[in-house]
């Protein structure tokens, strides 16, 4: 298990799932708070801060996918999407929106658990320790490889738990290709053709974070053949 103390927020229309799911992850050592449709959700996050968000799509009103568009304006939670659509387009529209992740309903209870731990091990973990960060600069963009930060200026810029995954693989190794195969493998996702075109989506929407023309790209470049290149100033 990750960390036990982590804080969760199930937000469902459906009382029958909400209930099942807020009992099945605490008895999992999670903290669990739950808002029945993206109204409820938006009060809660004004108040409380939360590790991870499991987000149904279909709902009443605003759905998951707005709601998710909107949390990605103003938040780096986590989102992990519930939906009883399973098609590969439905997925990337998840992922595209900002999710994290994109379960299909129905799923085995144990499923949703391995998913939540795989996105909070993702997560970056910051450090107290005093010492000269390490910098890598794209730009007027800063990031700070020990404490997984980035900074565009004063301003942090808010890195999602895949987005600060992909960071840190890549600034492992500046000016070197990743292949595509591999980056699924160390965000800890099956592999498959379906797994790398969601990798080619979280690095557009990385690419809108870092780079002064994204459709351009000068620092997260795509190497013909041999995938993706970090190359800082």
């Amino acid at each position: 298990m990750i960390d036990l103390d982590a804080h969760l927020l199930i937000v469902d229309d459906d009382e029958r799932i909400r209930d099942l799911l807020k009992k099945f992850l605490m008895r999992n050592g999670f903290l669990v708070t739950a808002a029945r449709d993206a109204a409820h959700a938006r009060r809660v996050l004004e108040g409380l801060d939360f590790d991870l968000i499991v987000l149904d799509v279909m709902m009443p009103g605003e759905d998951g996918l707005s709601l998710t568009r909107s949390l990605r304006e103003t938040h780096a939670t986590p989102i992990l999407l519930l939906t009883a659509k399973g098609e590969t387009g439905d997925r990337i529209e998840g992922l595209e929106a900002g999710a994290d992740d994109y379960l299909a309903k129905p799923f085995e209870p144990r499923e949703l658990l391995l998913r939540i731990n795989a996105i909070l091990r993702r997560m970056p973990e910051t450090s107290a320790e005093d010492t000269a960060p390490k910098m890598l600069m794209l730009g007027q963009i800063r990031y700070d490889i020990e404490r997984g930060e980035m900074w565009d200026g004063d301003d942090l810029v808010r890195l999602t738990a895949t987005e600060s995954q992909l960071m840190r693989i890549f600034s492992s190794c500046p000016g070197e290709a990743v292949s595509r195969s591999k980056l699924v493998e160390d965000l800890g996702r099956d592999r498959g053709q379906a797994q790398e075109r969601a990798v080619d989506v979280q690095i557009t929407r990385l690419r809108r974070k870092i780079e002064p023309d994204p459709k351009r790209p000068r620092y997260l470049q795509t190497v013909r053949g041999a995938g993706y290149m970090l190359t800082p100033d």
